[in-house]
């Protein structure tokens, strides 16, 4: 029977039962504490629900790990790096990397329908995601028998050398947005340089990255990976301010993130924090309007819009708004709302109500504001979705640019469009935000692209396509979107600590 010819009922026994039969088949058995190479119970023996994002049925219940549970996985890690890992090669280490590369690829669409389940995401872009996955772990797996040191030009009498040495033991914090894809980029460098890892997945997100140590178990030798899974202030916090870690990194928000570096400041731990954004795009008069719509609808609809890198202020030139708005709009109404399994599905639900509310928080300011909503504001309007975390693309334009819609970052697919005549003024309105994550441009002409890049201020900027992350591009933001960079060879880098060695000669 096909969707348009069922009622919402039947719509929504269909969509019920086809995750309910996922789930049973794809949840993971182990929802515990990954320390050592084992699976515990948290110390206080507390758990907590994560839930369906599609149905809002449960999926599972994970440990709540907390600062007892951090000091048993740091002490851990300890003892691996001491006893095992510091003494792997690093061909041993890109060996190790490869196997969870190829780990992956082999269980892809397993994984990739559990992320779904756990975050919302289309299947479709959760496929995308694993093989991502995938490519950074074989990546870093190549970039752990690369990183070297140099030598110092000197006097006759000696000889200065540099090497590179890992930190030992880091923790690593996830977001919920991309689980299984953020894990990669944050332990496959981490482990080609040659540290120990204590992880904390988001709390919304965790049965992806459970399901991956589940299946690399006999590849990981035990204790270089641990993962506790908990709440930020429970689990987070202790861990960002646990005293033997000895480097910390962060996706998240800028908030969370300014909390974390002053939690590393008390024990002057190295950070890595990969923050929010509010993404500007710049359209040219000489874009090919069908090109520039397609990477607008990449921009800000891809993940529904929960992406720090999503590209949420839009700034197209007068000669081009009417058309360009108008087939926006369209594409964006094109869109298909629907049960994030299926494969035509192209725009899935908010990970949880609590993220719905935000959005909509943000489109009411835009509202009070007396904005213009092109398209979008709401809920779709399809009951058999009514219990799962729905919000509609949206589109707004004239709006004043220091609304607080605009000023902050909303993560949800909600974009913000803005005129421009003068390429000066709108460079300065497009900078006059305080993140600085990432930008995009649109035009025919590269000479002006590149010199549009170069105004921008984001440590990333794409032109004529947008949200593309390739194994090996460094990844990070300017201002207060970040600090480090993450994906690249540069990350293995920001895993390893500088050590100088000057000889005096005979």
């Amino acid at each position: 029977m096909s969707t348009e010819s069922q009622t919402t009922e039947e719509r929504q026994d269909a969509i019920e039962q086809r995750h309910t039969e996922a789930a049973e088949e794809l949840v993971p058995d182990n929802l515990k504490l990954y320390i050592g190479g084992e699976w515990v119970d948290s110390a206080s023996g507390e758990t907590f629900e994560t839930r369906d994002p599609t149905t809002g049925e449960v999926l599972g219940e994970a440990q709540a790990g907390n600062s007892e549970d951090i000091d048993r996985a740091v002490e851990t890690a300890w003892d691996a790096y001491d006893e095992t890992w510091s003494d792997y090669s690093a061909a041993e280490r890109q060996r190790v990397l490869a196997q969870l590369g190829n780990y992956v690829e082999e269980n892809a669409e397993d994984l990739a329908r559990l992320e779904t389940l756990d975050n919302g995401k289309p299947i479709s872009e959760a496929r995308v995601d694993m093989q991502l996955v995938a490519d950074h772990y074989h990546y870093f797996a190549a970039a752990a028998r690369t990183h070297e040191g140099r030598t110092i030009p000197s006097d006759e009498t000696s000889q200065i050398e540099t090497v590179r040495e890992p930190y030992g033991v880091v923790g690593q914090i996830i977001p919920w947005n991309f689980p299984l894809l953020m894990s990669a980029w944050k332990l496959g460098p981490a482990l080609a340089a040659g540290n120990c890892s204590v992880l904390k997945p988001a709390e919304e997100t965790p049965l992806t990255v459970l399901k991956f140590l589940e299946g690399v178990d006999d590849i990981l030798p035990d204790g270089v990976v641990n993962l506790v899974t908990g709440f930020g202030r429970e689990a987070g916090e202790p861990l960002s301010q646990h005293p033997d870690i000895r480097k910390i990194a962060f996706t998240g928000s800028t908030e969370v993130g300014r909390s974390i570096m002053a939690n590393a400041a008390e024990n002057i731990h190295d950070i890595t924090l990969e923050l929010g954004g509010k993404s500007p795009v710049v359209v040219f008069p000489d874009a090919d309007i069908e090109t520039a719509v397609d990477v607008m609808v990449t921009s800000i609809y891809h993940n529904t819009g929960e992406c720090c890198s999503a590209g949420s202020r839009l700034f197209v030139h007068s000669d081009v708004k009417d058309e360009f708005l108008e087939g926006l709009s369209a594409a964006a109404e094109d869109l298909v709302i629907d049960d994030p399994l299926l494969d035509e599905t192209t725009l899935g639900p908010k990970v949880t109500d609590e993220q719905v509310q935000r959005t909509m928080e943000y489109i009411q300011e835009a509202q009070d504001a007396d904005a213009e909503f092109v398209t979008g504001g709401g809920a779709p309007d399809d009951e058999a979705l009514a219990d799962g975390n729905f919000v509609a693309p949206t589109l707004i334009d004239d709006i004043d640019h220091d609304n607080p819609a605009v000023q902050e970052e909303i993560f949800g697919p909600v974009l913000e469009s803005f005129e421009w005549d003068d390429y000066d003024e709108m460079m300065e309105q497009a900078n006059d935000v305080d993140y600085g994550l990432a930008a995009g441009v649109i035009t025919s002409d590269l000479g002006k692209a590149y010199d549009t890049a170069k105004d921008l201020e984001a440590g990333n900027v794409w032109i004529n396509q947008y949200n593309d992350f390739p194994a090996g591009m460094p990844f990070g933001g300017y201002k207060e979107s970040g600090i480090g960079r993450e994906i690249g060879f540069e990350a293995v880098e920001h895993y390893t600590q500088t050590k100088t060695i000057s000889i005096a000669h005979d």
